[in-house]
């Protein structure tokens, strides 16, 4: 029942804020703001539900270092997809025709905050965090993530090749994330710093969706394999890739750090709010 409470409460915030963020979207100041702010009560009430049915602080949205864990989240997401740009670019695959739009930019910071933190209170933080009680993390890892690759099939644009394709860079990596740090705040950070970085910088589509004009007047041209076609570049082999590896070197910092919950335990693995990211 409490993984019943907590979805249906984290759900709630995520389909107001989604509607809230969707019906400002095209004016690039409001959608700055208003997701900013979705991104706060989706926090505050995943704490808030995780308190009253497990009868514990939510350790893994504490207050303390959040700000460090979030930023070093930032720089690895956006680090990723600036190298899968790199990738296009040395491939002939990527142009810049010029300067964008610093407003759409803004308004793309405040879209993507509003959906990174209540994308990852919902698959990461509930989702994944319970079902690896039951399930172990490794399985739960590939349950939650083929569920987040998939629900992305609803989008504009969406393919079955790149549902999966988000599934194993994204979902799988931002899981594994999760169990490395036991904290939401640098999964946040990764799934931010990557959308924006794809759209509020480098202007391309995310996810099918074409999200409007960032910092760059940019075009993508080429095969459908290294360029995602009109699905963005998350549907690259280039970025399956790239998740791919990172999805191993968390994993691999999770079992040294032992965050790794065995098939059949049925315990959690500790959440640490003290967990940090690798220097």
């Amino acid at each position: 029942m409490r993984f019943v409470w907590q979805f249906l409460a984290v759900m709630a915030v995520y389909a107001l804020g989604g509607g809230a963020i969707s019906a400002v979207k095209d004016d690039d100041w409001l959608a700055l703001v208003v997701g900013l702010a979705a991104a706060v009560p989706a926090v505050l009430v995943y704490g808030w539900v995780v308190r009253r049915t497990e009868h514990r602080p939510a350790l893994d949205v504490a207050l303390e270092g959040a700000v460090t864990k979030t930023g070093w989240g930032v720089l690895i997401g956006g680090g990723m997809f600036a190298a899968v740009v790199v990738t296009l670019v040395a491939s002939g695959h990527y142009d810049v025709d010029g300067f964008g739009s610093v407003t759409g930019a803004l308004g793309l910071l405040g879209f993507m905050a509003g959906v990174a933190v209540a994308e990852e209170v919902v698959y990461r933080g509930v989702l994944f965090r319970i079902v690896e009680e039951r399930t172990g993390t490794y399985l739960a890892l590939a349950l939650t993530g083929l569920v987040f690759g998939l629900s992305h099939l609803f989008n504009e644009h969406a393919t079955l090749w790149g549902a999966l394709a988000i599934a194993i860079e994204a979902g799988f990596m931002l899981a594994a994330v999760y169990a490395a740090t036991r904290s939401l705040w640098p999964a946040i950070g990764v799934h931010f710093g990557w959308n924006f970085a794809a759209a509020g910088i480098f202007s391309t589509d995310v996810s099918g969706d074409d999200t409007g004009e960032g910092l760059l007047d940019s075009s993508l041209s080429g095969p459908e394999l290294f360029t995602g076609g009109a699905f963005g570049p998350e549907g690259s082999v280039y970025s399956v890739g790239l998740g791919v590896l990172l999805t191993l070197v968390f994993l691999r910092l999770a079992h040294r750090r032992g965050n790794i919950v065995p098939l059949g335990s049925r315990r959690a693995a500790g959440v640490d709010s003290a967990a940090k990211l690798p220097r």
